[in-house]
Formats: structure tokens, sequence, C-alpha cells
């Protein structure tokens, strides 16, 4: 069979065959009008089975080459022992499903966020609570960009007496949703650009720089409630943590006692839990490593520094109120701890340089690609400094650090 004699029968008054073969099971039925429809033929069985006949389109929508590599597929499945029948309609549902917002999404956490960022976890957290219950389930290219607007309101102005107004949050939402439709169809999984002319202030607000340093009475007070007993001990040694060496509370959460080498006094910080996807060398200071010691007789058995796993949520939950609970008249994070530590090492004449490589900062520039020094002994006399300067006399007073 041959394309040239399809061309010439096609569409025209026709007397031949109704069925002519090309092969292998493949053949063509021919209307008297000339309408051209492929077919395969097969049998189940041997030849005492019936023959069954399997449609497999029309030409010329489907052309002679598209129909033997059908054919070849059909005789396949019979191979491997499956109707042709059956597999082609489960192969032409998977095709036709459409790509649901659900799963353009997930595309992006699976195929981009998790490798690459350090919060993915969160972002697929804040999908399923804000996008997936109203949208998730309707095909991408059919959403509009006011189903998307809707999803991002809700989250600015909050739900009365559900969830209160976040217009920050609908700003990350946005972001992380308006990133993972691009990765879609630059990979070619799925095409939108209902968010492309859309930016944060349109659907929510841009987080404001923060430039928040605890006070000198603020600082006593985190360092006196930690030691309290109204302070749950998880808490407490995190916080204490965060203090000494201005990690972010990821490093520290997600930390295990495989990080921690006593022998070199070092803790190593893996890129799966730096922000940076760099790895972070710390040192550890002399006067720290008892307590350590006994925190790691006290937690070594759950193999996580601070004994378990929280999910960020909650340690979020908890460090976004602990302002109220010290009374503090203005509002502060576990974050602005960091800020804090760079602050004062900075006024105890720590170099620049040295404080941005403790607190774990990619270094721009040349100085960045070229200078590949950890400054190890310089960040270990600023940590002896910082931790003479913030020790009590006696630490064995501290309930959080017994």
């Amino acid at each position: 069979m041959s394309d040239t004699f399809l061309r010439s029968i096609y569409g025209r008054s026709y007397t031949g065959k109704s069925v002519i073969s090309d092969g292998a099971g493949l053949a063509v039925r021919v209307s008297k009008q000339g309408v051209i429809g492929w077919v395969f033929r097969y049998r189940l069985g041997g030849r005492n089975t019936p023959l069954k006949w399997l449609g497999l389109g029309s030409y010329p929508e489907t052309s002679l080459k598209q129909a033997r590599d059908k054919r070849d597929q059909c005789r396949q499945w019979l191979d491997n022992g499956r109707d042709p029948s059956f597999a082609l309609q489960d192969a032409q549902e998977k095709l036709l499903a459409p790509v649901t917002v659900k799963d353009a999404l997930e595309y992006w956490l699976v195929n981009y966020a998790e490798e690459n960022r350090v919060n993915a976890e969160r972002h697929r957290a804040q999908f399923v609570k804000h996008i997936y219950p109203y949208i998730g389930r309707l095909p991408l290219d059919q959403t509009e960009t006011r189903h998307w607007l809707e999803c991002f309101d809700r989250i600015r102005k909050g739900i009365p007496g559900k969830q209160r107004p976040a217009p920050v949050a609908a700003g990350y939402v946005f972001q992380n949703a308006k990133q993972a439709l691009r990765f879609c169809r630059v990979r070619r999984y799925a095409i939108s650009r209902e968010l492309d002319d859309l930016t944060i202030p349109d659907v929510g607000s841009k987080q404001r720089r923060k430039d928040r340093v605890l006070s000198d009475s603020e600082f006593n007070d985190v360092l006196i409630h930690i030691q309290s007993r109204q302070c749950n001990r998880y808490y407490a040694d995190l916080i204490w943590l965060l203090v000494v060496f201005g990690a972010r509370s990821q490093e520290v959460r997600c930390s295990t006692w495989d990080e921690w080498d006593f022998e070199k006094g070092l803790w190593t910080v893996p890129r799966d839990n730096s922000k940076t996807s760099e790895i972070i060398l710390r040192p550890i200071p002399d006067a720290l490593r008892p307590w350590l010691l006994r925190l790691k007789a006290r937690n070594q058995k759950g193999g996580y520094l601070l004994g378990e796993y929280k999910n960020p949520e909650a340690v979020s939950a908890f460090g976004g109120n602990i302002w109220k609970r010290l009374g503090h008249k203005e509002k502060w994070t576990l974050h602005d701890l960091r800020r804090t530590l760079a602050t004062r090492l900075n006024d105890l004449g720590v170099l620049p340089h040295v404080v941005e490589h403790l607190l774990g900062h990619t270094v721009s520039g040349v100085a960045g690609i070229y200078n590949r020094s950890q400054y190890m002994n310089e960040k270990r006399a600023a940590l002896d400094m910082w931790l003479r300067t913030i020790s009590p006399d006696s630490w064995d007073g501290y309930r959080a650090f017994g």
C-alpha cells in the first residue's frame, strides 16, 4: 500500500475492494464514497478464535506511517499478552487526560523545588492549603487569571473566623506558583500564561526589609526565658543554639548528630539543610562542648540534635509569638537572632567577612569565586569571644543547658 494510492481513492467514488491489506494485520476499509478508515485485525488465540477488528483512525488524519506505527504497537501489546483494544483505550485516555493545576504545581515541586529549595515541603503545604482545594482539579489550560486571583485574594484578605489576612503570604504563594507554571512551560509539560502579567503588588505585599535587632534588655530576657521552666526544652535548646551560632532555624531544626565532629571541633551543615545549597562549616567552641555532649547523651537515640524533628510551621509559629510571651513591645522572630548576633559581633570588632561566613551567607563577586577560605581560626576566635560575652559565670545554673 502506498500513500499515492490512498490519495487517488480518497473522497472519490470507489468500486474496488472494501478491505485492502497492508500487511501484519493492518488494513484499510474503503466506503463507496471513498472514506478510508484504518483497522488492525488480530486474534487473541489460534486460528479457531474469532477475528477482531480494531479501528486505528481515519485517513488522511492518520497517515500511512502513523497507522503502521500504531499497528506495530498493537503487535507489541499482543506479544506481551495484552488485548490491543483495551491497551489502546488506556493509552488514549492517558494522552487525553488534561494536566490539572495540582499536576503542574507538583511537577515543579518534584522536579525542581525538592532539589533546589530548602523549604520545598513548606511550598507544598501552602499549595495544599490555599490552591488545591479550590482549583487543584481544574485543567490548567482552562484556568483563567481570575481563578488564581480568587485564591490569592483569599490569602490576602483572610477568612473571617478561620484565617487571618496574610498579604505577604499571598505574594509568597504567588511567586512560587508563577515560577512553577514557567517551569512547566519551559519543560513543555503544560502551558499556561495566566500569571505572567501579574506582580506581587497585584496579589499581596512584598516582605518588608527587616532590620530588627534585639536590645540589650530584650536579649537578656531571651537568655533568662530559656533557663526557666516555662520554656519547652526543645525550644530552649533551639534558641540557645541560634544565639550561639547565628544559624538559621532550618539548620538547627534538621541537624543530626552525624554533622557534629567533636574530634575536629566542627559542625558541618550539609547542602540539603543550607538555604544557599552550600556546605556551611562552623567551629564548635570549647566552652560549648560539655553542654553539647550532655545534649547528645540525652538526644542521641532520636538521631536529631534536638531529639526530634519538628516541621517548619510549628517552629515558625513558636518563633513568631515569643516576643509576646516576653512582653516586648515590638515584634521580633527567631531569624532576628541572626541579625542580633551579626550586629554584636561587628560591634566587638569581628571583621564583616568572618561574620558573613559564620552566618552561612554566600559571598558575592570575585571573592566568592576565587577565595575559598573558610576562615576557621577567625570564626573560632569570634565564637569564643561571643560566648564569653553572653554566657553566665556558671553554666550549671541553666536548666536549658543542663
